[in-house]
């Protein structure tokens, strides 16, 4: 089951990508700086209540040992009345956010947003009831569907000429999809809420897990708010762009990674060794391919946004080369997570964000003083100081190989910042045009990659492990 769930997740999740950098691209075409900067103005602020809604009960009813179906009722209907009150409060507050940024259109765009707040509470227990069971086949199929039914009717509003309203519908038409993909593959409807079916202790685990993302909500979005209330729709349109093109393969592949590592580590807690060589193995696989990604797309900024988005967007190109290195720590972090919630620390896992998040804030808004740019480059000096305190917080509260995953990051990053490098310095040298440059920029990466894994053993051993993944879940399927 882990092995199917991973390759059907993992292709699931190419697809999502595919889904979204087409979108990415024919809106960008489309559309302008300044419809993206508004949408963004909105989702900067009322975004928070999207971590609000789930409240961090989707991953406590994932991690739970044991979930009777009154409690997965009473989860239900937690989630769907907070997500009902946000869509009030935000309903609500729609001229105030108006009145912030100066921009008298944003009143009606929040209020048009506040719709999915309560879809997507609707929705929390049944993508949790879906993941825990590991039916990913079904997720995923709920998953694209939405997105692939949000692009259409936004590419057709765009080509209408109804601006940044085609990014508004997008979403609600998106979350609605979702949920109706999702309820029919559940097969599951929630009965009434039951007095006696307990639920305190998801809510000590959703508590901490939602305060632990309200904080790495803030730090991913201080940066917007600065830049929107600062400078401006247009300039926070070029950086929210940026930063949706390094928050694709992210989110995109993180998300699903987690789904399937987080229900086998939370099984295997009791047998250490079989625990360590998933996880290790899981972080290196995750790792390698984000990194790879990174690098490229650093080197290769100017062709890749040029030639996708369009002229009119290059001016996001060294805000996208800044994330995309802050990206790169991330990724090297992700593993960490996976601690923290398959061991139930969630509380220690508070404490660390309270201090990594509030680092990366103080980062960004030192950075925000030399405009957009200066918040991406804060945003990758927090990120980058952020991986080693995780390592060194695991290592005093459990028993994770924080070794092996601090071993796994330094040869992953060391690895492809040379494979960038040759990349980047033989499309400087020898090409002239975009395309060319991309061109080469691509065999030079792909021959220097050749190189390190010829030349460096443990880089080599570590490709090698990830290419036999597959033996390794059918070892946890078997066990």
């Amino acid at each position: 089951m882990a092995a199917g769930g991973a390759l059907v997740t993992m292709g699931g999740q190419l697809a999502k990508i595919a889904v979204q950098f087409g979108g990415v691209i024919l809106l960008a075409r489309l559309l302008t700086p300044r419809d993206y900067g508004l949408v963004t103005m909105v989702l900067a602020i009322v975004g928070v209540g999207e971590v609000l809604r789930d409240f961090g009960l989707s991953s406590a009813a994932i991690q739970a040992r044991h979930l009777s179906r009154g409690q997965r009722d009473n989860l239900f209907w937690i989630n769907t009345a907070i997500g009902l009150v946000l869509a009030l409060v935000v309903f609500l507050m729609a001229g105030r956010i108006a009145a912030f940024y100066g921009e008298p259109l944003l009143r009606g765009l929040a209020q048009a947003i506040a719709l999915t707040f309560l879809l997507n509470g609707l929705t929390t227990q049944y993508r949790a009831h879906l993941t825990r069971e590991l039916r990913f086949k079904r997720l995923t199929a709920a998953e694209v569907g939405g997105q692939l039914a949000g692009l259409a009717v936004a590419v057709v509003l765009a080509l209408a000429g109804y601006g940044y309203w085609a990014l508004v519908v997008q979403q609600i038409v998106q979350a609605a999809m979702i949920l109706a993909v999702m309820v029919a593959a559940a097969r599951w409807l929630p009965g009434l809420p039951k007095r006696d079916a307990e639920v305190r202790s998801f809510l000590r685990f959703g508590g901490n897990v939602m305060a632990s993302q309200l904080l790495a909500w803030f730090s991913n979005n201080v940066g917007q708010i600065l830049i929107g209330n600062r400078l401006g729709a247009a300039p926070l349109g070029l950086y929210n762009r940026a930063f949706a093109l390094v928050a694709m393969p992210l989110t995109q592949l993180n998300a699903p990674a987690t789904s399937v590592a987080l229900p086998v580590l939370s099984r295997l807690q009791g047998d250490p060794a079989r625990y360590a060589a998933f996880l290790l193995r899981g972080q290196a696989a995750l790792m390698h391919f984000l990194i790879a990604v990174f690098a490229f797309a650093c080197a290769q900024a100017e062709p890749l946004i040029v030639l996708t988005l369009g002229a009119r967007w290059a001016e996001a190109v060294p805000m996208f080369q800044a994330l995309a290195v802050g990206a790169v720590f991330q990724s090297a972090g992700y593993a960490a997570y996976w601690v923290f919630m398959s061991k139930g620390l969630t509380a220690s896992q508070l404490r660390y964000a309270v201090i990594s998040r509030t680092l990366v804030i103080a980062c960004i808004a030192s950075g925000a003083q030399w405009g957009a740019l200066g918040v991406a480059m804060g945003y990758a000096v927090g990120s980058a100081l952020s991986w080693p305190l995780a390592l060194w917080w695991l290592g005093r509260i459990s028993d994770a190989p924080v070794r092996g995953m601090a071993g796994n990051g330094v040869r992953a990053i060391a690895g492809y910042a040379l494979c960038g490098v040759a990349s980047y310095a033989a499309a400087a040298h020898w090409a002239t045009s975009l395309p060319a440059k991309l061109a080469l920029g691509a065999v030079a990466g792909a021959v220097a990659f050749a190189a390190v894994c010829a030349l460096w053993p443990g880089f080599r051993r570590d490709v090698a492990g990830i290419l036999h993944t597959h033996t390794l879940l059918r070892t946890v399927r078997s066990g």
